[in-house]
């Protein structure tokens, strides 16, 4: 997949050259940042050639860790920072701020009667047997939820006007309380907005420079509980994701780089600094997205239909399935899930989002004994500060990189091209102290241990995520990045009955990449409630109007030239049920004959989806999406390859091999020193800077001529 359209790509240069002053013509050159848990990842693309570097994460202030990344990486490149064309970002810090509460003083006002929605939830229980379960507390405390009496019932006819003396109330307190920032999200909201801006204008009136967020324009979504938190979520970390891009933007014309800056969105497109910062919810997921979308494009080289994404960096492993080359996208996720990652437990956002399972798993997942003394993993982690015990930066707990240095599939004087020299003796000590004195085990034992549950999590995490979507997860091949996927892979691949997988070039920065392979896009989300025995197309068509200018609106800064790429998708349902599935959309206008045919398409998919329809029952559509992206450019396939010789390697190393439960003598290979057709057979590690492919014994790799590992049982 070729790169998105560069904003400013014929811009001239001048550079010194002696005594004089010339002009240069600019290259292409592009930069990805993905801001993680433990490595900030920089990958930048000059005129096709991939330079990329990883940094720990600066948490005081994330911008730092880009600047010298990008310098770094720059360097290596040979340009100077004023050539960069254009400069692509994802981050975790929204997901963080979620995560670990640590967001603006923020009010919520809402309908009178309505105040505690956030903590009553729904009447799903995410463990239906414990009898002492704990719900997840609401974001936003009930002392800081206010309301105001007003009524909009679910056409958008106003039932009970605004009343501006409690309006006026609730705009004192706000001032009184020293607030930082307001969400604003009033019943049936998505069907008229009136009454939620004008509560915006009144505390804007009085309060200037207060941050407020409304919900019919951050998630204009029914139910309730799932919009009130999405629009609770975006002001909660609005004030300091704004403040923080703005100081990103300035940092970088401060160093040179005065390139325009583009953010990459839970959907998987890319959207102005601007945008992001007015809705920073929708960047919950956007370092992930980056993830997929690096996965579809050696999907759509390698002619692959059926893959299974796995991510798995510092902090967290994410698996997302990709079909036909696309993947799977959902309207609402959960954040922060409280309960052992159990669906309903944690905090739901209804945005568009790449959808995918996301765990507690990464290289810098602590490993910890419980009460009934089993080894466990996450959701902790150790991060980059202070970071694993290995790092020697403080950190002190036993971590899965500290079991993967013990077990040989790290190499102490060469993690991170040796930038970061590990200790074998530090990850010993900390195994010994706080898992082998507790059970009875050596240090390794504890290792070997703490990689089986953490391996067995993501198999378990993988097989259930393909379940739930009706597939069989061996009929996949595995797509494997981040910096600790490809060391873990081949374990995954053995537990859930995988016979291939791809390791692509760049792996270890496989979000960063991503970026830089993603469109320019947006996707406007509405509900608004449409039965198709009373079919109203006109009204139906003036919606499909207002969400294409919406989202054409986002991405038409992103665009040099051509139109965007449009795709409608209703969500339908039989009337009287409670849930919906998504129906793609062909025509882009409707007439009086339509009902028929968007009727067909349904009960093909719910076919598609539960085996049979059902006869007799009046259809209605829920939602409606509408995305605009820039096109795709065409990919041009891998050639297959013939396989050729087996590869002796350089050097050899004692590697830990679960399935044979001992340690056996491997290969090491430098995966730069490898050319086209050559075999690599396991037990071997193939070595890069950013990361290490393990082979297990079973496992053969093959070199592609994109330069991607084709790993295969032998």
């Amino acid at each position: 997949m070729a790169a998105a359209p560069i904003a400013g790509r014929g811009r001239h240069l001048k550079r010194e050259v002696g005594n004089n002053t010339v002009n240069i013509t600019p290259r292409n050159c592009r930069v990805g940042v993905d801001i993680g848990g433990t490595f900030t990842d920089i990958a930048l693309d000059l005129d096709g050639a991939l330079h990329s570097t990883k940094v720990l994460t600066d948490y005081t202030a994330p911008e730092r860790a880009i600047l010298k990344g990008v310098k770094a990486v720059a360097e290596t490149a040979g340009i100077a920072l004023s050539e960069i064309g254009i400069l692509i970002h994802g981050t975790t810090l929204a997901t963080n701020a979620l995560i670990e509460r640590r967001g603006a003083r923020t009010a919520f006002v809402t309908t009178e009667g309505f105040r505690d929605v956030l903590e009553m939830r729904t009447e799903n229980r995410f463990e239906q047997y414990d009898l002492n379960i704990s719900l997840p507390p609401a974001l936003i405390a009930r002392a800081d939820r206010l309301v105001v009496r007003e009524r909009i019932d679910a056409t958008g006819r106003v039932l009970l006007p605004l009343d501006e003396a409690s309006v006026a109330a609730a705009v004192e307190t706000i001032a009184e309380g020293e607030y930082e920032s307001v969400a604003i999200g009033f019943i049936h909201a998505y069907a008229n907005g009136a009454h939620e801006a004008a509560v915006r204008n009144a505390i804007l009136k009085r309060l200037p420079n207060m941050s407020v967020s409304i919900s019919s324009e951050v998630s204009p979504q029914m139910r309730e509980f799932e919009r009130f938190n999405t629009v609770c979520a975006n002001a909660y970390v609005k004030p300091a994701i704004k403040s923080y891009l703005d100081r990103f933007v300035v940092s970088l014309k401060e160093v040179g780089v005065g390139c325009p800056v583009f953010m990459i969105h839970s959907g998987g497109g890319i959207v102005s600094v601007e945008s992001a910062s007015e809705f920073p919810v929708r960047l919950v997921e956007s370092g992930p997205a980056g993830g997929a979308i690096f996965a579809a494009d050696i999907a759509r080289r390698h002619g692959l239909d059926a893959v299974l994404s796995f991510d798995m960096g510092g902090t967290t492993a994410k698996i997302c399935l990709i079909e036909n080359q696309v993947p799977k996208t959902a309207k609402t996720f959960e954040v922060a899930r409280t309960y052992r990652f159990r669906k309903g437990s944690g905090m739901p956002i209804s945005i568009p989002v790449v959808e995918m399972v996301e765990i507690g798993a990464g290289g810098g997942s602590i490993a910890s004994v419980d009460g009934m003394r089993q080894i466990r993993v996450g959701p902790h982690s150790a991060a980059s500060e202070p970071g694993p015990a290995c790092y020697q930066r403080g950190g002190k707990n036993p971590t899965v990189t500290d079991a993967d240095l013990i077990l040989g599939k790290l190499d102490p004087e060469n993690f991170a091209g040796g930038a970061i020299p590990l200790s074998v003796d530090a990850s010993r000590r900390a195994m010994r102290d706080d898992i082998g004195a507790i059970i009875g085990l050596d240090p390794e034992a504890a290792a070997y241990g703490t990689c089986e549950m953490v391996d067995e999590n993501m198999a378990n995490a993988g097989r259930v995520h393909t379940v739930e979507n009706g597939k069989d997860i061996s009929d996949f091949t595995m797509i494997t990045f981040g910096g600790a996927g490809p060391l873990h892979a081949a374990r995954l691949c053995e537990k859930m009955g995988i016979s291939t997988f791809l390791v692509p070039p760049g792996a270890g920065v496989g979000s960063a990449i991503g970026f830089l392979k993603a469109p320019f896009g947006y996707e406007a989300v509405r509900s608004s409630v449409f039965n198709l025995s009373n079919f109203d197309f006109a009204e139906a068509n003036r919606l499909l109007d207002a969400m294409k200018s919406e989202a054409i609106g986002f991405v038409e800064g992103g665009l040099e030239t051509g139109a965007p790429v449009i795709e409608r998708t209703l969500f339908m349902r039989y009337a009287g049920q409670g849930w919906d599935i998504p129906v793609p959309l062909e025509a882009d206008r409707f007439d009086a004959a339509s009902a028929d045919g968007i009727a067909s398409a349904f009960q093909a998919e719910y076919e598609r989806f539960f085996g049979r329809a059902i006869e007799g029952l009046d259809v209605e559509i829920v939602s409606w999406s509408v995305k605009a992206a820039s096109p795709l450019p065409p990919v041009a396939r891998v050639a297959s390859i013939a396989e050729g010789g087996t590869v002796s390697p350089r050097q050899r190393r004692r590697l830990f091999e679960a399935a044979q439960g001992a340690y056996l003598d491997a290969g090491i290979h430098e995966r730069q020193d490898l050319k086209p057709g050559d075999v690599v057979a396991g037990p071997a590690v193939i070595v890069e800077r950013e990361t290490s492919s393990v082979l297990t014994s079973s496992f053969k790799a093959i070199v592609q001529n994109d330069g991607c590992l084709l790993v295969t049982r032998q």
